[in-house]
């Protein structure tokens, strides 16, 4: 290797990973966005409880009123969540759900305490991204995409990782698609449900077709939430890309319809997001197409097909389950290969 060449793993040291999560560890709940209510708010005690059986120590902090959709005032929000991603005791922050105005307290964090901190696992996805993926730019703390504290008694199917094992893990973790299209049990159903519905079956998908071998640093999430901060001092991934070298990014849609999340994802394009990228995840999506036939597919070929990029389709990284976590800021080697389908998280 030539002298003065930085390979992915030279800048590892730049970014800050928690030490593996163990039983007997103390997670924090807090609701950075909505919080719980009714049949929502008997799922989140079964799912306390489902930790604390697991050996965890769980600690709930005030943000979780579900009377409106914030669980309190942004500052509060903001103080809170500051407060466990600092304190030393507390080892992994998970919010009860995603929810809808996170954005709200992205400028409200402490960046600079919580960069000086002890890094502490934190775990989400959905509206979550909005304040997941600024810790990772701003601090350099690695954040895990995965389910929200109502998911977490799911099951992991064949081929996935639960985040928890991920969480505690100490060498490379391997996931392979898992086939698997599921659903939630809506919780006036089972409110104790441990297992995904089975909707049907699905694999990922090449757009175009061809194998696929590429290797970069993760770093994604809610494509609604990320575009309202791409192009702001706290979605600037162009720069992380500068930063850290080759990125694999990947997006997944909520419940948009077509030509909004095309739009979105031409803001992420032109806010530089896939300027450093080898390689594109796009997550399934139920998310509804719009006039005149226009899908969710197209969308992403009208933003992203221009890049000439490999795109990755039909992961199970959104808000179809199941859920296949990752680590933003992890090096990912993603290869989709014949019968291969399989991403490789390696981080120190």
């Amino acid at each position: 290797m030539a002298r003065g060449r930085r390979t992915l793993f030279d800048v590892a040291m730049d970014l800050r990973f928690p030490t593996p999560l163990r039983p007997g560890d103390r997670i924090g709940v807090t609701s950075p966005s909505s919080g719980v209510s009714g049949a929502a708010a008997v799922r989140i005690d079964f799912c306390i409880a489902w930790l604390r059986r697991r050996g965890f120590e769980v600690v709930v902090g005030d943000c979780m009123d579900g009377a409106t959709h914030i669980s309190a005032s942004r500052a509060e929000r903001a103080t809170e969540l500051t407060a466990m991603l600092v304190d030393p005791g507390i080892r992994a922050v998970v919010p009860p759900w995603g929810g809808v105005t996170a954005i709200d307290l992205v400028d409200l964090l402490d960046y600079e305490a919580i960069a000086a901190a002890d890094p502490t696992w934190v775990v989400g996805f959905s509206d979550s991204t909005t304040w997941m993926v600024p810790l990772t730019l701003r601090t350099g703390l690695a954040t895990l995409h995965g389910d929200n504290l109502a998911d977490t008694p799911y099951a992991a199917p064949e081929g996935l990782t639960h985040w928890l094992d991920l969480a505690a893990a100490t060498v490379p973790v391997t996931q392979r698609a898992s086939g698997l299209v599921g659903g939630w049990w809506r919780f006036e159903e089972d409110p104790t449900a441990t297992t995904w519905k089975q909707a049907g079956v699905g694999t990922w998908e090449v757009l175009g077709g061809g194998p696929v071998d590429a290797t970069g640093r993760l770093i994604g999430g809610c494509i609604e939430t990320l575009a309202a901060i791409a192009g702001t001092p706290y979605g600037d991934v162009a720069a992380f890309g500068r930063e850290h070298g080759d990125l694999v990014v990947y997006v997944e849609a909520s419940d948009d319809e077509a030509f909004t999340i095309c739009r979105h994802l031409h803001t992420l394009r032109l806010a530089g997001w896939f300027d450093h990228t080898t390689a594109i995840l796009v997550a399934r999506t139920d998310a509804p197409g719009s006039d005149g036939g226009f899908g969710q597919r197209d969308a992403v070929v009208d933003a992203l097909g221009m890049l000439d990029l490999p795109i990755v389709l039909d992961v199970e990284i959104g808000h179809v389950p199941p859920h296949l976590p990752l680590l933003n800021g992890a090096v990912a080697r993603v290869v989709v290969d014949g019968d291969t389908r399989e991403i490789t998280q390696s981080w120190p």
